[in-house]
């Protein structure tokens, strides 16, 4: 039998490719919703290219840092999701993929109307890994009711799924503490973004850092193509 492979992530919005090449490597990805927001961060903020460059897309969050991920809502005086779907339309009308897709941007910014950012972050993630054909099973660690922290969390996740290989992004190698887990038997792989593949990319020289929106517009049905750093 197979070794479980598990993931446990923040959620972000709107993310880029690299966080759905940690989900597309896991069986199991938990939202690390139970922990502080942090602002001016990936939770509530993303970037599109345009034809004048990088667009920031940001959705207004009322409070600050005082609060868990989950409990953290939306301002929506702020008109934000009027203003995110006309950067979209604005940027992308001309992609080759952007009619297909169309039916996302409707359902986010249209269809629905958000008052929690985590509801909205996990959305359009869940979301774009039914598109993607991702069959990965999604958790919340906020229903789970571990509230451990950094190597500890990775141990208790991993004992509660019963998952021997934890998947990681680079940044967690300045915390992670490897003799903990290689005692416990979890192999930890880490994510190396180095070698992305360049994909079709209006406007300009090319850009890694943005949203997953930009492949999928761009490449339709070979956007998982671009989101495996390796081959």
């Amino acid at each position: 039998m197979d070794r479980l492979k598990l993931a446990i992530i923040q959620p972000s919005y709107i993310p880029w490719k690299g966080y759905f090449e940690i989900i597309k490597d896991s069986d199991i990805f938990v939202f690390l919703d139970n922990v502080q927001y942090t602002v001016r961060d990936w939770r509530n903020k993303n970037f599109i290219k345009g034809p004048n460059g990088l667009i920031p897309l940001i959705v207004p969050v009322k409070g600050g840092r005082d609060q868990l991920i989950r409990d953290a809502r939306i301002d929506n005086f702020w008109h934000w999701q009027y203003k995110h779907r006309e950067s979209l339309i604005h940027s992308y009308s001309h992609a080759p993929y952007f009619k297909k897709y169309f039916f996302l941007v409707e359902e986010i910014y249209v269809n629905n109307k958000w008052e929690h950012l985590s509801e909205l972050d996990t959305f359009i993630i869940k979301k774009l890994a039914q598109i993607l054909d991702l069959n990965t099973e999604f958790h919340y660690a906020s229903d789970i009711g571990i509230d451990d922290r950094k190597t500890q969390l990775i141990m208790s996740m991993c004992d509660h799924f019963n998952s021997e290989i934890y998947i990681s992004g680079p940044r967690a190698q300045a915390y992670v503490e490897k003799d903990l887990l290689d005692k416990t038997g979890i192999e930890i792989i880490y994510k190396d973004y180095a070698n992305y593949r360049k994909y079709p990319q209006l406007f300009g020289p090319f850009v890694h850092g943005v949203s997953i929106l930009d492949t999928l517009f761009n490449c339709g049905e070979d956007t998982l193509r671009y989101i495996l750093s390796s081959d």
